[in-house]
């Protein structure tokens, strides 16, 4: 800021002079002092100047509506939405969403630091302001194969650049627990680098999680339950309450939210496709969510806003305030939390729902091109059991957490694994991606109601290997060939043809199309999942497969390399005692 500049913002808000833009007779929403009071917002070169009586050269008549602070998605993966920072700014804007906190770690194990620069260009062709987290985990864990390794040393580098807010969510946590040198040296790197440490700690307690806490990990929104929630609160740390398109937390939560511990609260979505966006919404879907369990409106908001920027020390936002980001909602009401129009750095972005900049888009082309399969035929998904008596995973319908099951199936005479359609349970199969190994791992998942053809796609967190599972294997086969062949997305085959596909050329697990088309392609897939293969209803058919390869969630997953028991941080065999 220059002396001229603020000079022009003291003289705006001394009223000497008229402020740039004015919204007139709004309701503001003090967080700071959990009060409304009715006045004019006065806005000089993108920030607020004053609360009051203004006048200005541009003016909005709020018409009585509710002036709420920008809101803040405190943890947020884009890819997850399979759209491009640019897409994912244009669907989250005329929500009231101004800015995010993102970790862009899907498409970094993927391409590596050349995606971290392509998500960060992208970012500056939307007026969504993306605080990206540096990905601390790449990959995951050690018992996989991603596109791309990131060392500490890799990691203090990239921490350099102020672009970046902290480092990700830091899903090692037995590293952690356990004082790897591993774990340490990419704790320090952000230690030295003076920025904040986002947390993944599922299932930790008592000593535990003292320990995750201690190595300067401050936050967490892996919680699923009020005792979870209040015992990392009382170490310290800052729980994020995920809503999103798998996990639907808040709820629950909120039945832990008390006026002494709100302040550690705050809200995200973690992964939220467009089909929820344009249906439900973002973070005002949140709130309706909150004042519904019986939270304060004022307190919620201050959970989308405040808490968050106090969190991350985004010292200019999160409040209608002197000298911060005007960044604006104008809600109707305090009930439904409907959207009017949304001011960005004191700018109207969007209007009854409609995104009002010019949509512009980085070049993607460095990010295609990312399958490298090796060897792969329908011989490597057979089983060589020696008796009937398995481990499977088992789906938790609304979590993206798997129980560890014991059954008895079906064998062949040469040991393998015989689909029965009485009998919830199929074969489920990671292809190796990126580096040419060949690996392909199977093992039997129950739960997912599959009853005929198969479902492959190359979303499979946090590697983004192709994952696959169905009835047989000849339709296994067929789709993760036809996955190949299409460069990544997701298949649905039945009797050797593919019934709906949803090409990803970018990285596999983006989209170069808009959130709409990727909306309709979504349910073109859903229908035909549920209808034509018969997966469950209450089953999203394609998060929560590609979720049964996340080695960092309890209890059961498959990466490319085996069956993994999350619990024993070990590769079990399909084959149970």
């Amino acid at each position: 800021m220059t002396k001229a500049q603020l000079k022009k913002r003291i003289d705006v808000a001394a009223g000497r002079c008229p402020a740039d833009v004015v919204i007139k007779n709004a309701k503001v929403v003090d967080v700071f002092g959990g009060v409304i009071s009715k006045g004019d917002i006065a806005i000089a070169d993108g920030c607020v100047a004053g609360v009051g009586a203004y006048d200005g050269v541009i003016v909005h008549d709020a018409q009585g509506r509710f002036a709420a602070p920008g809101f803040i998605d405190s943890h947020i993966h884009i890819e997850s939405a399979y759209v491009t920072p640019e897409e994912i700014g244009r669907l989250l804007v005329p929500c009231g969403t101004t800015t995010i906190v993102a970790d862009p770690h899907e498409i970094v194990n993927i391409k590596g630091l050349a995606a971290l620069e392509y998500m960060l260009k992208a970012a500056e062709h939307t007026v969504l302001d993306i605080k990206y987290m540096l990905p601390s985990c790449v990959p995951a864990t050690s018992f996989e194969h991603a596109g791309a390794t990131m060392t500490a040393q890799d990691i203090q580098q990239a921490l350099q650049d102020k672009r970046l807010l902290g480092l990700a969510e830091f899903m090692d946590f037995p590293g952690v627990v356990h004082a790897t040198d591993s774990a340490l040296d990419r704790l320090l790197a952000a230690h030295h680098a003076g920025v904040p440490i986002d947390g993944h700690s599922p299932g930790l307690s008592s000593a535990a999680l003292s320990a995750y806490v201690a190595a300067g990990i401050s936050t967490d929104h892996e919680c699923t339950t009020v005792k979870e929630m209040h015992s990392r609160i009382s170490r310290g740390m800052y729980i994020l309450m995920r809503q999103g398109s798998a996990c639907h937390n808040l709820a629950r939560l909120l039945e832990g939210v008390t006026p002494e511990n709100s302040s550690r609260c705050l809200l995200c979505s973690d992964d939220r496709q467009p089909k929820t966006i344009l249906e439900q919404g973002h973070l005002d879907d949140h709130l309706r969510i909150c004042v519904r369990h019986g939270i304060d409106p004022v307190t919620a908001i201050r959970m989308a806003t405040l808490n968050a920027a106090n969190c991350y020390g985004l010292s200019d936002r999160g409040a209608i305030a002197p000298g911060l980001r005007a960044d604006i909602v104008l809600l109707d009401n305090l009930d439904d939390f409907r959207v009017a129009q949304v001011f960005a750095a004191g700018n109207l972005v969007a209007n009854e729902g409609v995104y009002l900049p010019e949509v512009t888009r980085h070049d993607s082309s460095a990010m295609q091109s990312s399958m490298h399969v090796k060897d792969f035929t329908q011989d490597k998904l057979k089983l060589e059991l020696k008796h009937n008596r398995v481990h499977v995973i088992d789906i938790l319908p609304g979590e993206v957490a798997t129980g560890k099951g014991v059954t008895q199936v079906q064998l062949s005479e040469d040991g393998d694994f015989i689909y029965n359609s009485r009998v919830d349970i199929v074969k489920i199969a990671v292809v190796e991606r990126h580096q040419n190994t060949g690996n392909v791992a199977v093992a039997l998942l129950r739960g997912y109601g599959i009853k005929a053809g198969a479902v492959a796609l190359c979303v499979a967190h946090d590697s983004h290997n192709i994952i696959t599972a169905g009835t047989n294997d000849a339709d296994m086969a067929f789709a993760v060939q036809s996955l190949i062949a299409q460069g990544g997305g997701v298949v649905l085959v039945k009797d050797g043809q593919v019934l709906e596909s949803m090409p990803l050329p970018i990285g596999g697990i983006m989209s170069d199309q808009s959130g709409q088309w990727v909306d309709a392609k979504l349910n073109a897939l859903h229908e035909i999942a549920h209808k034509a293969l018969g997966i469950h209803g209450d089953v999203e058919p394609l998060m929560t497969l590609c979720f049964m390869a996340l080695p960092v969630i309890p209890q059961l997953k498959l990466t490319d390399m085996g069956l993994f028991d999350v619990t024993a941080f070990d590769f079990i065999t399909v084959q149970a005692p």
